[in-house]
């Protein structure tokens, strides 16, 4: 009875402390077209602190989408271009000499700021790739003898093309996997590219959004959603679904794990978890169900997964591969 009143409270509480995501949606919908789910997927990962690798075709707003998202959260915006000749000191910074005192002095790069745009990532060569991703992961970085921690609330959402891959420096499995999610961003419905259309011809897409969000109400929001409770039940849901992309044949899958060479990582299920209770916040609910669960489920495993020669010649991607998990799995 005394659980039932607390998660009653929390829902309270959570309804009035994602208020403010209601209004950054309704002020993105001004610039931004269709697009629903990545922004919402941006959103899960601000407030439980992840990080999003963008896939998708050029073309298809992930900048417009990245920038506005900052500009309504009134946060300092910066999109970096990855390029073969760049260097980890163009990213994070360096060293200058002043004549005037005879010292060295850092010099602060572009990685410090709220919302980083890194544009193209496999373009650049793995010590810059290794340079972001240890921003990342330590969210912090070292310049000369000195360590820099970065501003809070830090997010990093890095985009590669699909489709273009010459001149391109993959990224190590290891380092994906540090990605909390991988996005796909698709092509917009008919009725949302003539819309599309219609607003780009106007001066009124280019006015500046308002911005309606302030860092309290992010770090509110996530004091909330540490307290959205889970069940044990849905705990091991989260750890059968992770299990099940390593060693398939426990859940009566044989032939898909001739198909998989390796599954995802522990690190995985907390990404599940961490994503499943931002997104029982984003529906207002002060608890974790299992359509939470699959809700995410995608984004979350697709790039941990790694297909193997059978799976490549049957065409079988991992988003097959994990839609069959979700369908074997029982649900609690």
């Amino acid at each position: 009875m005394q659980h039932d009143i607390e998660l009653e409270e929390l829902g309270k509480r959570i309804v009035e402390g994602s208020q403010f995501l209601e209004a950054a949606e309704e002020q993105l919908a001004l610039r931004i077209v269709g697009q629903r789910e990545v922004i919402l997927r941006v959103f899960i990962a601000m407030l439980v602190n992840g990080h999003i690798l963008l896939e998708g075709v050029p073309g298809l707003a992930k900048t417009l989408i990245i920038s506005a998202v900052a500009s309504v959260m009134n946060l300092k915006f910066q999109r970096i271009q990855f390029t073969p000749d760049m260097l980890p000191a163009d990213l994070i910074g360096t060293m200058i000499y002043n004549p005037k005192d005879l010292e060295f002095h850092p010099r602060k790069g572009p990685i410090f700021a709220n919302v980083i745009l890194a544009d193209e990532i496999n373009r650049s060569p793995a010590k810059v790739q290794s340079a972001l991703l240890e921003a990342m992961q330590e969210r912090q970085v070292t310049i000369g003898n000195e360590s820099f921690m970065l501003q809070e609330p830090f997010i990093v959402l890095a985009t590669q093309n699909p489709i273009e891959h010459e001149g391109t420096y993959l990224l190590p499995e290891a380092q994906v996997d540090r990605f909390m999610m991988k996005v796909i961003v698709d092509y917009p419905s008919y009725e949302e590219e003539l819309e599309i259309m219609v607003r780009s011809a106007t001066t009124a897409s280019r006015e500046p959004l308002a911005a309606v969000v302030n860092v309290d109400d992010i770090f509110k929001a996530r004091t909330l959603i540490d307290k959205i409770y889970v069940d044990p039940r849905v705990l091991h849901y989260i750890v059968d679904l992770v299990v099940a992309t390593r060693n398939p044949g426990l859940y009566g899958m044989t032939e898909l794990g001739a198909m998989i060479e390796y599954g995802a990582s522990p690190r995985a299920s907390i990404f599940l978890l961490l994503a499943a209770k931002a997104h029982a916040f984003l529906q207002h609910r002060p608890y974790v169900t299992p359509e939470d669960v699959k809700a995410v489920a995608y984004d979350v495993l697709r790039h941990r997964i790694r297909a193997g020669y059978e799976a490549e010649s049957d065409n079988v991607k991992p988003d097959d591969m994990i839609r069959q998990i979700l369908q074997n799995v029982q649900v609690p």
